[in-house]
């Protein structure tokens, strides 16, 4: 039996994307089954792309300058290529998208485009064309893409998954599950690495 991980993540989180990418990558070296699940840490914010400038709190505070610096540095680390994104928007629309995704099996092609679009192209992930585009290069239908944005089963499916990931006390993203066993936050490769093999060893034992 392969060992399954859940992680509960969002698109506009930086250390998600970095999260998502390192995982990604240990996939191919391990047999394990990767279950995303959304968890939006920004409800709030408006559906409309805002400058970063202009986000009370973030703006070009010195605060964010360093929080980037720290960012990039663990990217850079791990080869990821990774920008501040100068525009801030809501992920409730992407969230929803991907749900469509993961449903239609190609989970995890639609979430890399969604996180390189928003981190490395700077697109606007609350804007459906651009998700209806990152859909159809996913193997998506545009139009399915469209629907899913005002889809009442999509809505109930993410108040369910922010339901249960309060059942399990998430309360920041990225969170990793390794069966049941909790890691908060991102990590290197050489750490997950490291995590994934005790787990496996750990569910090989207990078969």
């Amino acid at each position: 039996m392969a060992l399954k991980i859940t992680m509960f993540s969002d698109f506009i989180c930086p250390f998600c994307y970095i999260g998502f990418e390192v995982i990604s990558k240990l996939k191919r070296e391990f047999d394990f089954e990767l279950e995303w699940r959304s968890f939006e840490i920004h409800p709030e914010w408006p559906a409309e792309a805002t400058p970063a400038e202009k986000v009370r709190g973030l703006g070009d505070s010195e605060a964010r300058k360093a929080a980037w610096g720290r960012i990039t540095s663990m990217a850079d680390a791990e080869g990821i290529e990774i920008k501040a994104p100068a525009m801030l928007v809501s992920s409730h629309f992407a969230l929803l998208a991907a749900e469509l995704a993961k449903e239609r099996g190609v989970g995890m092609e639609f979430c890399s485009k969604v996180y390189r679009g928003y981190f490395v192209d700077g697109a606007d992930i609350g804007d459906p064309e651009t998700l209806a585009k990152f859909g159809v290069e996913a193997g998506l239908e545009r139009n399915a893409i469209l629907d899913a944005l005002t889809s009442q089963q999509l809505e109930m499916k993410l108040k369910n998954t922010s339901l249960v990931a309060h059942q399990r006390q998430v309360d920041g993203v990225p969170t990793f599950f390794f069966g049941e066993y909790p890691l908060v936050g991102a990590q290197s490769s050489d750490v997950m690495r490291q995590i994934i093999r005790r787990a496996s060893e750990r569910l090989a034992a207990t078969a």
